[in-house]
């Protein structure tokens, strides 16, 4: 697996997925959770399949080892590893995507590094970052109740609160997991099972630490100087963020615009993975 040094000479990991001899840019992509392996993201519904994508494991996820500082785990200093696997990759421009808390990280870069992008996809983000946690999500998944998976899933969901054994909260995250996809079939369910597995409990908790009120401002106002298209992408079954947080996120931006789609949940690219592809290739070719 290649590997990059960043800004503190930490060795951080990265896959890389797709053809090397694709007359296409790269896409690099960000996994979400906060603090999940990248793998879950796969081939992201068989976008690797004309372009390479380049998928980082952030800090203490995945092959990537922890921070020697807690404070790295933080999204702001997670944009900073990006631009060093930028700078590594020789990459003078190009396009990112992220999934869920990954926006985050995509968002802060984009703030920081506004010339650095020519495209910019975030795929299911919530919208902490923007002061604001609508309730659709909670509505979405009160709207499935008639489903067979439902009550099992709500009862998780209450236990969730108070869990702290891991391997009790892994079981309880599989058990919730219908909430966070369109439909309950085979290749939901296998992509679920792994969900517990690829989530590092420490990352993940120190993911928003040290965000102050000043902070999250300026990255705000950063953004209102991002000049490369923005496609935010949500699911109208999205039981984890919802679809408000998608539009709020969207409104951030000069130049986005939001493409919900129907049936799909938290995991376009597992419910629906070449009406995904097509709609982000679609974003990426567009002039």
């Amino acid at each position: 697996m290649p590997h990059f040094p960043s800004y503190d000479d930490a060795e951080l990991h990265y896959r890389v997925l797709g053809p090397a001899d694709s007359p296409l840019p790269p896409l690099v992509c960000l996994a979400g959770g906060p603090g999940r392996d990248a793998a879950y993201l796969g081939d992201l519904g068989g976008l690797a399949a004309h372009r390479q994508l380049i998928l980082p494991d952030s800090r203490g996820t995945g092959a990537s080892p922890a921070a020697a500082d807690p404070d790295r785990y933080a999204f702001p200093q997670l944009a900073e590893d990006l631009e060093a696997l930028r700078a590594h990759r020789g990459l003078e421009r190009f396009a990112l995507l992220a999934h869920d808390a990954g926006a985050a990280v995509a968002q802060a870069y984009a703030a920081g590094y506004p010339h650095r992008l020519t495209r910019l996809v975030l795929v299911c983000p919530g919208s902490r970052l923007q002061g604001e946690l609508p309730d659709d999500a909670r509505e979405i998944f009160e709207a499935r109740r008639h489903e067979a998976w439902w009550p099992e899933a709500s009862a998780a969901l209450e236990q969730l609160t108070e869990a702290t054994d891991l391997s009790e909260v892994r079981e309880l995250l599989f058990a919730a997991a219908p909430l966070a996809y369109g439909r309950w079939d085979e290749p939901q369910r296998a992509h679920a099972a792994t969900e517990g597995e690829q989530l590092g409990p420490v990352p993940r908790a120190g993911f928003w630490q040290g965000v102050d009120e000043q902070l999250r401002l300026t990255l705000l106002t950063g953004l209102r100087e991002v000049t490369c298209p923005v496609l935010v992408v949500t699911g109208d079954r999205d039981g984890v963020t919802g679809m408000q947080a998608g539009e709020l996120v969207a409104a951030s931006f000069p130049d986005a615009q939001v493409h919900p789609l129907h049936e799909v949940g938290h995991y376009p690219w597992v419910d629906e993975p070449t009406l995904f592809a097509e709609l982000v290739e679609t974003f990426l070719h567009a002039t």
